[in-house]
C-alpha cells in the first residue's frame, strides 16, 4: 500500500472517530437540554425561593404587626371549635393550626383533597398558564407546608386571589373538620 493510501486510509478512520464523538455529543447535549428544562419546571413548579419559615405559636403571629396582614379569620367546627387561623395578607395566605390541635399530615382527607386536589390543581393550572406566556412566573401560584415530623405548623400559600382565597378558605376548613373528626374517633 503506498503512503497516500495509508494515509486516506488513517484520515477516513478519523474522521469517522469524529462523526461518531459529534454523534456523541448530540446525544449528551440533548440529555443535558432535557435535564435543563425539567429542572426549570421544577423551580416553576416551586414558584418562589424556599426559604426557611420558623413555625412561630398563635400568639407569635398575633402579635406580627396588623399591617402584615389585611385580615384573620378563625376556622371553626360546626360545633365552634377553633381548628385553625387564616392570616390574609396581600396576595398571600398563612394556615396556622390551633395550638391544641396535632394535625398529621397523614390524616385523610390532607393529602388526597387538600394537596392533591386543590392546592395542585391550583398549582398546575397557573403554571400551564405560565408555560404559554398568559402569567409571570413569579405570579404562579404556590404553597409550602412547614412540618414538625407529621405534624403540620402552617402552610404558607403565595398568589392568593379573591375567587382562590374563597375556595382555599372553604377547602381548608372542610379538610381540618374531617381531620377532626377523625382524630376523635380515634382517641
Amino acid at each position: 500500500m503506498s503512503q497516500d493510501a495509508e494515509r486516506i486510509k488513517r484520515l477516513v478512520e478519523f474522521k469517522e472517530k469524529l462523526e461518531k464523538k459529534i454523534e456523541q455529543l448530540k446525544s449528551e447535549l440533548e440529555e443535558l437540554e432535557t435535564t435543563l428544562e425539567l429542572v426549570k419546571s421544577i423551580l416553576l413548579e416551586k414558584g418562589f425561593k424556599r426559604a426557611e419559615i420558623v413555625a412561630k405559636t398563635e400568639a407569635e403571629v398575633a402579635s406580627a404587626p396588623a399591617a402584615e396582614y389585611e385580615s384573620v379569620i378563625q376556622l371553626k367546627t360546626t360545633s365552634g371549635e377553633l381548628l385553625a387561623t387564616l392570616y390574609i395578607g396581600k396576595d398571600f395566605l398563612r394556615v396556622v393550626p390551633a395550638e391544641d390541635k396535632s394535625f398529621s399530615v397523614n390524616t385523610p382527607p390532607f393529602n388526597s383533597f387538600l394537596v392533591e386536589r386543590v392546592l395542585m390543581k391550583m398549582q398546575e393550572k397557573d403554571l400551564e398558564l405560565a408555560r404559554a406566556g398568559q402569567l409571570p412566573p413569579e405570579k404562579v401560584f404556590s404553597y409550602n407546608i412547614v412540618k414538625d415530623g407529621d405534624v403540620f405548623r402552617e402552610i404558607y400559600v403565595k398568589n392568593v386571589d379573591e375567587d382562590r382565597l374563597r375556595e382555599l378558605k372553604s377547602s381548608i376548613r372542610w379538610t381540618l373538620e374531617k381531620m377532626y373528626e377523625k382524630m376523635r374517633e380515634q382517641s
